[in-house]
């Protein structure tokens, strides 16, 4: 007998679009629950037609949206928006990331959903939170990089702040909504009233939360971190380092014994007993040098054999892998995070696999991404007792 997922028995109701919330939907879905998302009639949510396509869909669509079920709804609408209100009587979780106020102008705010479900957990995703001078504001992913502080410390310090080549404001914010959304879950079901709550996330707070200890550094010093390029500012050495073959390889020897097996490693292990290079502190004061030293020793070398040293050594070592290299190595392969799905037309692709891994109840890929309103039959009827002929009225009248 199969064991149940973690998240099995949880209905999650997604009303956002392209990243943040959607991201989150995901690792709901991955684990068991059942996330029926919500989109607009015609097209859907624009992330159907982001980046690389394949015939009329994006493949990134096949990884932000397996295991959901869609449905449509035009929430501009009341007709629309009362579907939306009688669904929220099945949910355990609403998720969304339209701008403050967007839900309470449709009727569909915190106030109105805890009424139609007192149990009802709201997790709301927005650029600048639900309060504060800045919550009208529009936010995306990138300009919350920029207020959160991330932005400013990405590049050269002699060039322009440069950007994450991925959607990292919109991710982190999207995990945070998952751990937020747990966490009201976990009080919910300990209350003997079963109350539900709302989840307030703000993209330029999960970036900000990721800044180490630069606050209490400026507040007591006065000092403001600034781009470094491949450094870590105040941890040594950890840099990247040219190899003969004019590739790049990473290693991060800035514990203190790494260091000492680093040092020795390379032939220098008179820098490996050096009271001057004995703490990390001590290596920050002398960050130059030590770097020179590990470079001049690995252009010495093909990138491989740099490798084999230092992880025989057992120092942290790695080439800079592309997507290319990914899925071409074993450890990945090994750990099933290269997946491969198949489209309803017969095309094999590969997908990124499930984190984290749980060792009795894993997280699975059961369904491709969703046609738009694929599941609309499936969850009226059950839900809503939708007739033929509401589904006919209510498609004619562009609400479903």
């Amino acid at each position: 007998m199969s064991k149940k997922k973690p998240l099995e028995g949880i209905r999650v109701l997604e009303l956002g679009n392209i990243v943040a919330a959607p991201f989150a939907g995901k690792l709901f879905s991955e684990f068991g629950a059942e996330v029926i998302k919500v989109e607009e009639p015609k097209n859907g949510d624009p992330l159907r037609n982001w980046r690389v396509m394949y015939k009329d869909t994006s493949v990134w669509w096949h990884v932000q949206s397996r295991n959901k079920k869609s449905i449509t709804v035009n929430l501009r609408e009341a007709e629309g928006q009362e579907i939306i209100k009688n669904l929220t009587k099945t949910a355990d979780v609403v998720l969304e990331n339209f701008k403050p106020g967007t839900l309470e102008r449709w009727g569909l705010g915190y106030e109105t959903l805890k009424k139609v479900n007192p149990s009802i957990v709201l997790t709301r995703i927005s650029g600048y939170g639900q309060t504060g001078p800045y919550r009208e504001k529009a936010g995306f992913g990138s300009v919350a990089e920029a207020v959160g502080g991330l932005r400013y410390l990405t590049g050269y310090p002699d060039l322009p702040p440069v950007r994450v080549g991925i959607a990292i404001g919109d991710m982190v914010a999207g995990l945070y909504a998952v751990i937020g959304t747990l966490m009201a879950l976990r009080v919910r079901d300990r209350d003997e009233e079963k109350k539900g709550q709302e989840v307030d996330v703000a993209l330029y707070e999960s970036v900000f939360s990721l800044l180490e200890g630069m606050l209490p550094e400026f507040d007591l010093t006065g000092e403001i971190r600034e781009r470094t390029g491949s450094t870590l500012p105040g941890v040594a050495p950890s840099n990247s380092y040219l190899c003969a073959n004019g590739s790049y390889v990473i290693i991060g020897g800035n514990g203190d014994r790494i260091f000492q097996r680093l040092m020795t490693a390379i032939g220098r292990k008179d820098m490996a007993e050096d009271p001057k290079y004995a703490t990390n502190q001590d290596r920050v004061n002398n960050v130059g040098y030590i770097d020179s030293v590990i470079e001049s020793w690995t252009k010495q070398y093909p990138i491989k054999e740099v490798q084999r040293i230092l992880d025989e050594a057992s120092v942290p070592v790695s080439p800079i892998y592309s997507i290319k290299d990914i899925i071409e190595d074993v450890h990945y392969q090994s750990r099933d995070m290269i997946q491969e799905i198949v489209l309803d037309d017969g095309q094999k692709i590969k997908t990124p696999g499930i984190v984290p891994k749980l060792s009795e109840t894993p997280g699975e890929i059961e369904a491709n991404g969703p046609m738009l309103g694929q599941h609309n039959e499936e969850i009226y009827k059950e839900f809503l007792n939708f007739s033929y002929e509401d589904f006919k009225r209510l498609k004619e009248g562009g609400i479903i």
